[in-house]
């Protein structure tokens, strides 16, 4: 039997091992999108970024003859222990070979490094926040994921349920086409029509004069819109100024929608190309080419992401979100997009849920959050 070594990423040899291991795992897999490097190397602690000024993580490498087999990352969030007044720990960044032994190790480790912490749960996969990439994918494996979603191989829910991780939380996409517009449901319409109405909304897309303040804007609302979602911790403001840098070359104005009542911001919608067949193509390397390739003609990319959807709480439970949604419409149809994925829902969100299905959206793919317990030894 092929011993299993399990050991703290400290090292840049071991860490170019841990980051590198995707494209081992994956290499037959045509599904498998490899993520933008850059961005990567700093979600995962191997870069500075703002999540971690006030939250630790620690990686770990399993290794069989010297050669890595699975990782994972051991994540701190003090915000969302504070917010919650619970004692979780989280693990994200999961990989492993089909093997309980290699899976088991590597989630032991995460747990006694949290558990260190005084830590009682582990909870996962985030990679590092629900602000982030989120979920296990447990359903949909035959089509390739959409812009800044998880993907992975079919086995490893197997790998987290063998080892005593339970369901948390489920969420879904949903996948729409623009023939779906000619059979909206007319409730909707007239949910639209009277909230428009009734708030006296103007909406408009993000301005290119003023688009770095429209897009703090956009995530600020995002803060608050959040509030009463499960697990949701908000953005500090030196997150906000890196998410807004790093999306800033990828928004397209026309995708989004903000919407206001007498001046005030109350909502808005988000949409971002699906980048990630162009991200295939450049393994994701954006330097010293692949930026302009991820840039270039992007009216060429006909598939969507509706990643957020956010109405401030005010106004919220009024059909808001859908007032934001129906703005896009008209500039979908003239860029030409021909699909559009609504991700991700919260299980737990059954008014998303409930309209999306409504309105003729399909469930299209499952992602699992999983809980365990750490046992005193």
């Amino acid at each position: 039997m092929v011993e299993t070594v399990i050991q703290a990423v400290n090292t840049r040899t071991e860490r170019k091992a841990a980051f590198n291991l995707p494209w081992k795992l994956y290499h037959n897999d045509p599904n498998w999108i490899p993520p933008l490097r850059q961005n990567q190397l700093e979600l995962m602690g191997f870069r500075k970024h703002p999540f971690y000024d006030r939250n630790e993580v620690q990686v770990f490498l399993a290794t069989q003859n010297g050669k890595a087999v699975g990782r994972i990352a051991a994540i701190t969030n003090l915000e969302h222990n504070r917010r919650y007044n619970d004692k979780i720990g989280f693990v994200g960044f999961f990989e492993s070979i089909d093997e309980p032994d290699v899976a088991n190790g590597l989630f032991d480790a995460a747990a006694a490094w949290l558990k260190e912490r005084g830590l009682d749960t582990v909870r996962g996969p985030v990679n590092p926040s629900l602000n982030h990439e989120v979920g296990l994918l447990t359903d949909g494996f035959d089509t390739p994921p959409t812009f800044m979603m998880t993907y992975n191989h079919p086995y490893y829910p197997a790998l987290f349920e063998q080892a005593g991780f339970v369901k948390a939380q489920d969420l879904f996409s949903f996948d729409g086409h623009v023939d779906m517009l000619e059979t909206l449901d007319t409730k909707l319409d007239f949910v639209i029509r009277e909230a428009t109405r009734r708030f006296n909304i103007k909406m408009r897309p993000l301005s290119r004069s003023r688009f770095d303040e429209d897009v703090r804007l956009f995530l600020n609302i995002y803060n608050q819109s959040l509030g009463g979602t499960w697990g949701f911790t908000p953005l500090s403001e030196a997150e906000i100024d890196h998410v807004s840098k790093s999306l800033k070359h990828l928004i397209v104005p026309e995708l989004t929608t903000i919407c206001e009542v007498d001046g005030k911001p109350i909502a808005a919608v988000f949409g971002l190309l699906d980048y990630n067949p162009r991200i295939k193509l450049i393994n994701g390397r954006l330097f010293p080419f692949g930026f302009f390739r991820l840039l270039f003609n992007r009216k060429a990319i006909k598939r969507i992401r509706l990643l957020s959807t956010n109405v401030i709480p005010e106004y919220q439970r009024w059909g808001v979100g859908l007032v934001a949604l129906s703005r896009l419409v008209p500039d979908i149809l003239k860029w030409g997009i021909q699909e559009a994925e609504f991700s991700w829902v919260l299980e737990s969100n059954h008014l998303s849920y409930k309209t999306l299905k409504r309105g003729g959206a399909i469930l299209s793919k499952s992602y699992r959050i999983y809980d365990r317990p750490i046992e005193e030894k």
